[in-house]
């Protein structure tokens, strides 16, 4: 007679079901701790990074011939000394 061994199958489940549960956890608290960094090296940025699509459309404008020379150092200026 075999007592007590009818369900050692559901032991290897058990086990399996553990071991996937902690490779979640981890999977989401790495992906929240990377969340998490970017956030804050994106506010640590320095300010004048911020301004860099603007001086490209700025850039553009000139190109194109919408402004003067004048015009565009003056906005240039400006966004230099934006905070």
């Amino acid at each position: 007679m075999m007592w007590g061994y009818g369900n050692m199958g559901w032991a290897w489940g058990y086990g399996l079901l553990a071991i996937v549960g902690i490779a979640l956890l981890v999977y989401v608290v790495v992906r929240l701790a990377s969340k998490t960094s970017s956030r804050n090296d994106a506010a640590q940025a320095p300010k004048h990074e911020s301004n860099s699509g603007a001086k490209r459309i700025l850039e553009e404008r000139f190109a194109r011939g919408e402004l003067t020379a004048e015009q565009y150092r003056e906005h240039l200026r400006v966004l230099d000394e934006s905070p």
